[in-house]
């Protein structure tokens, strides 16, 4: 009797975690391209070589953002931990759910040094909005 309840509560759990609605991707998705421009994004992917690039970010909801930053942190395979590269400040506005930060005055966006990137949208009190990981070869 035992052993059959605890199976009726496997198979339950399971059945209640198959029956789950599997929605897209509606937290902030951020991801890298070569450019932005009038035909959208050239270039996406996950591996560059060192240079330019631009960073997008895609939202199923307004963001709510206005001051916020892109902050690159890179791998040190020393120390085996991500270490602060640079930062910069961008202002938006607050209802974009689709955000591309590229090369402007201010922020050049430039991966100098090959290595893996831990790359950060932060809020105005430096809080985490959305993350990914990039790779820069020579």
């Amino acid at each position: 009797m035992k052993k059959s309840f605890v199976l009726f509560a496997v198979l339950f759990a399971l059945v209640l975690g198959v029956n789950q609605n599997i929605l897209a991707q509606n937290e902030p998705v951020l991801y890298f391209c070569k450019k932005y421009g009038n035909n959208g994004e050239v270039g996406v992917g996950d591996r560059f070589t060192t240079g330019y690039l631009t960073v997008m970010v895609k939202c199923d909801y307004a963001l709510d953002l206005e001051d916020c930053s892109i902050q690159f942190d890179l791998y040190n395979p020393r120390s085996k931990k991500f270490e602060y590269y640079k930062k910069f400040d961008y202002v938006v506005e607050p209802d974009m759910k689709y955000i591309f930060f590229a090369k402007n005055d201010e922020s050049d966006l430039k991966f100098e040094d090959p290595g893996f990137y831990r790359v950060f949208l932060l809020d105005d009190r430096d809080k985490t909005v959305a993350s990914a990981l990039i790779e820069i070869v020579d």
